[in-house]
């Protein structure tokens, strides 16, 4: 896959950081698995740690413009931020000696569920108040114990934990455009450590024999996805499209399916 390419999609990275919190993870794992796919078994942990660094990059970029009035819808939710961290590390560890194919499965199976979850349950695509109820109440924090597996499931995975945080958030009470811009900070909890650990590990010495790796991170792929992301990400934060919060929601459920259809394709 050419730089051209990769680029291009980077553009959809962005987007996807901004509108949906996904920090490009859920689109850069199939991405860097298919352009990796000649290294074989040892494609789809190089795309998991390719996939951490370029959301380390853009979830900061993300987090760095995302106006303060909105961040302070974290405050109450400080010990969670190091319990992310922690299961993120645990993870990412994790994922060195997983199999190939159940991470794939794997992948493939949370996204799905999920998907189905935010489909038939309240709360996420239609509001859980019964009707005549009085309106929901302040959006409340996270509970701090969801930090562990949150972190170590997205750090096993690649998918940098929105696909968790998105809709937590949105069931505490925020609407979609405030829980997608308050999933950039938590993934940059679950990624820096993710990555701390991948740019540590060692490839196999076959898959590391002339495809330049960096530990198990695809450097050149991680380049060109950020090429296209960040100025995205800086014009959608500056000039933000005005999207009904129930199409967002239901654009957020339809590219989770997308992306498990991908990764179902992706591989052997």
């Amino acid at each position: 896959m050419d730089v051209v390419t990769l680029t291009a999609i980077g553009l959809l990275t962005g987007a996807t950081t901004v509108l949906f919190g996904f920090g490009g993870g859920f689109v850069a794992v199939p991405v860097v698995a298919w352009a990796d796919a000649a290294l074989g078994t040892t494609a789809l942990p190089v795309a998991t740690a390719t996939s951490a660094l370029v959301m380390v990059v853009n979830a900061a970029f993300a987090t760095a413009v995302t106006p303060r009035p909105v961040l302070l819808a974290l405050r109450g939710s400080g010990a969670l931020l190091p319990l992310l961290a922690a299961g993120a590390c645990a993870g990412a560890y994790a994922s060195r000696f997983a199999p190939p194919a159940l991470a794939r499965w794997a992948f493939v199976a949370y996204t799905a569920l999920t998907a189905l979850d935010l489909l038939l349950r309240p709360g996420f695509l239609r509001t859980a108040t019964p009707p005549g109820a009085e309106p929901a109440r302040t959006p409340r924090p996270l509970p701090t114990g969801v930090g562990a597996p949150i972190g170590a499931v997205a750090a096993f995975l690649g998918v940098g934990g929105s696909v968790m945080t998105v809709p937590a958030l949105r069931r505490a009470g925020h609407p979609m455009r405030t829980a997608t811009a308050l999933a950039n900070p938590l993934t940059l909890a679950v990624a820096l450590p993710a990555v701390a650990v991948s740019l540590a590990a060692s490839p196999p010495p076959a898959a590391a024999t002339g495809a330049g790796l960096i530990g198990l991170v695809d450097p050149y792929a991680a380049g060109a996805l950020l090429l296209g992301a960040l100025p995205v990400i800086a014009v959608l934060r500056r000039r933000p499209p005005r999207i009904p919060d129930r199409l967002h929601a239901c654009a957020y459920l339809a590219l989770l399916g997308l992306v498990a259809l991908a990764m179902l394709l992706t591989g052997d």
